[in-house]
């Protein structure tokens, strides 16, 4: 079998003969170039598996490189090298297309990983079936979506993933992992609004015994647990501050420091991150630190809201009634034709995840394996997107309906933070005291 080969892009000799000696410690060939030129030359001529380029060259600049590599050669990952602190650079070199990025000097243990990740690209392979099979959806925002998300696995890039709540951001987010070098290692997630503020630190960085009351021995990290692979920060924008600049310097530092502990852990983690709430928005309201957004923002990346996809609908409640009747063990049942209607002008606030909530009840309402209109219990009182005017019909009494919706924004913000009661009051901007009042006046356990 032929040995894979990187190109090193560096016009000091010293860095070039360094990482050839440790490239070829790794049974790999190198070919060396000492500007842009020299490069765009190497790689005429012949294919590379990798690329490692300094980010200043005589006749240009690595970004030159990267941009030129991914308009004629864009399977071969590149890596930009740049000197300390230069975390503009990293940013704008990963925006351009860029691998990943080292920093100088080259710490060999982590050029090594980097290396080892990259070459993975060429050997784990886009399984795009998969993608098509569990993002379902031939309307061009989910095309364009897969297409994103391939693009996004061969990158080490953050990617912030924006879209409202039930759209399917966490699945994107695995999809992503799975597409990726980091396939084989663990995909964590954690949403950052179920987590109470106090436990916050010792949640991601983990905590050594003995360092506060209760710390009866010593316990991983989040960021520890999802070491070599992918951690995933639903609702980001829910993160209290103080916890932001921890975060901040974790994800700079590429290290973390346990409670209680004396020394630093070294982690390579991607980290991907969702919120339903506008980011920028939090940002220029003060509530969400602006160094943070950007370094958490170098890729945005947009999931599409059911209503932006209503051609999806057929084919999405097919596969989820399919699902529900593999799951029960009884036959499927079918829409008919006025149930479909109901569905394709509904505006889903709970997008996709209410879609799967809506058929489930029907699911077991309908008769003769067929779902009507009148089984899927849909809300009578839609805001009209043309005129603003509400319906008043099927509203017999208005304190009953009003309670129906309050239980149902109630349910729908304890489901989302998996029933932290004090997350859910703050989603929904009330004390806990009050969402208490609420949860017993409503019967909700």
């Amino acid at each position: 079998m032929s040995r894979q080969r990187a190109l090193i892009v560096d016009d000091e000799p010293d860095i070039r003969e360094l990482l050839e000696i440790t490239l070829g410690r790794m049974k790999l060939d190198t070919r060396s170039a000492r500007d842009v030129k020299e490069a765009r030359e190497w790689l005429a001529r012949e294919p590379f598996d990798l690329c490692l380029t300094d980010m200043r060259l005589p006749d240009g600049t690595g970004l030159e490189l990267v941009q030129h590599i991914q308009q004629r050669h864009p399977h071969v990952p590149v890596a930009m090298i740049t000197a300390y602190g230069s975390l503009d650079t990293a940013i704008n070199a990963l925006k351009a297309g860029a691998f990943d990025y080292l920093t100088k000097p080259v710490d060999l243990t982590r050029l090594r990983e980097l290396v080892n990740s990259a070459l993975r690209l060429g050997t784990t392979g886009s399984d795009e079936r998969s993608v098509d099979d569990r993002l379902l959806g031939d309307t061009p925002p989910m095309c364009t979506l897969r297409s994103q998300i391939s693009k996004l696995a061969r990158s080490q890039a953050p990617v912030y993933i924006s879209g409202e709540s039930g759209s399917g951001k966490e699945l994107v987010a695995r999809l992503i992992h799975e597409q990726g070098p980091r396939l084989e290692k663990p995909f964590v997630p954690v949403n950052c609004g179920a987590i109470p503020s106090e436990l916050m630190e010792s949640e991601f960085f983990g905590h050594k015994k003995g360092s506060f009351t209760g710390a009866i021995e010593d316990k991983q990290g989040l960021f520890q647990a999802a070491n070599g692979g992918t951690l995933f920060l639903d609702e980001v924008a829910d993160l209290p501050l103080p916890m932001q600049v921890k975060l901040l310097r974790a994800i700079q530092e590429k290290a973390v420091r346990a409670v209680g502990g004396q020394q630093e852990q070294i982690v390579d983690v991607r980290v991907l991150c969702a919120t339903h709430k506008d980011l920028a928005a939090e940002v220029a309201a003060g509530r969400f630190r602006q160094d943070l957004y950007y370094r958490l923002n170098v890729i945005e990346l947009c999931v599409p809201s059911l209503r932006e996809r209503r051609e999806d609908i057929p084919l999405l409640a097919a596969r989820m009634l399919t699902r529900l009747a593999q799951g029960s063990g009884l036959n499927s049942a079918t829409l008919s034709d006025d149930a479909l209607a109901k569905l394709k002008s509904y505006r889903f606030p709970g997008n996709v995840r209410e879609l799967e909530n809506m058929l489930e009840r029907a699911y077991t309402l309908c008769e003769n394996e067929q779902i009507q209109a009148s089984d899927l219990r849909l809300a009578e009182t839609q805001t009209s997107s043309e005129s603003g005017e509400i319906s008043l019909a099927g509203i017999d009494n208005l304190e009953d309906y009003l309670e129906s919706i309050e239980r149902k924004l109630i349910e729908q913000a304890l489901e989302e933070t998996r029933w932290n009661r004090t997350a859910a009051a703050e989603r929904l901007g009330m004390t806990f005291r009050s969402l208490r009042y609420r949860l017993k006046k409503l019967g909700i356990d």
